[in-house]
């Protein structure tokens, strides 16, 4: 019996199977890293908070609801409603550094609570150009821009 015919067939078995595995993976991840155009998500709570995730996707909510938006980083500016009418601001802004966080590095959240008042669209945008002490954002890390469907 020949030993170096099997191994040369388990090796190329071996060899076909993390192809085909490496090529399923790598389709994979490069579809999560391409960010989507924009996607709708559909919430019926009575409280929604949204983050960096939801960037650039559309939030649906019914009048009465209240949407916070929860950035991590205090170099954010407060979040704004592009419609104050549809989605109005409730109180100020809160920032709140995280404590374990060296001066200058930005650690922490800003936080912006809005209710939702009538039917209509609103956007909720803000802007940055630091992401760290000394560090500029790079153009794609710089807006946040949700759209609010509020329904009636």
């Amino acid at each position: 019996m020949n030993l170096r015919r099997p191994a040369a067939l388990a090796l190329t078995c071996a060899a076909a199977l993390l192809a085909l595995t490496g090529c399923g993976s790598k389709g994979a991840a490069t579809a999560a890293s391409a960010p989507a155009p924009t996607t709708t998500a559909l919430i019926t709570p009575a409280a929604v908070t949204a983050d960096e995730h939801d960037n650039h996707t559309t939030l649906k909510v019914a009048a009465g609801a209240t949407v916070s938006v929860q950035l991590h980083g205090t170099y954010w500016s407060a979040v704004s409603s592009s419609a104050g009418d549809v989605l109005a601001s409730v109180g100020a802004p809160t920032t709140a550094p995280s404590p374990s966080c060296r001066p200058g590095g930005g650690c922490g959240t800003v936080t912006t609570s809005f209710t939702a008042r009538a039917a209509g669209t609103a956007h909720l945008t803000a802007s940055r150009t630091a992401c760290g002490e000394a560090l500029n954002c790079s153009p794609d890390q710089r807006s946040y821009d949700v759209t609010v469907e509020v329904t009636g």
